[in-house]
C-alpha cells in the first residue's frame, strides 16, 4: 500500500470514528463544492477519502451482519 493510500485510509477511518456515516455525506458535499469552485485537485483528494470511508463503512456493516 502506498504512503498516500495509507494516509487516505487513516483520514477516512478517523473521520468515521468521530462522525460516523455523516462524515461520508460531508465528504461528498466538500468534494462537490471543491469541484464547483474550480479546485479539481482538492475534489479528487476528497473523493479518494470518501471512497476509502465508504469501503470501510461497508466492511464494518458486513462484519456486523455476519456476527449476528
Amino acid at each position: 500500500m502506498t504512503q498516500r493510500r495509507t494516509l487516505t485510509n487513516q483520514l477516512a477511518l478517523s473521520m468515521l470514528a468521530s462522525d460516523g456515516i455523516a462524515a461520508i455525506w460531508r465528504l461528498h458535499m466538500a468534494a462537490a463544492d471543491a469541484h464547483q469552485t474550480g479546485n479539481p485537485a482538492a475534489a479528487d483528494a476528497l473523493q479518494d477519502i470518501v471512497e476509502a470511508a465508504e469501503e470501510a463503512w461497508l466492511r464494518a456493516e458486513g462484519a456486523r451482519e455476519f456476527a449476528a
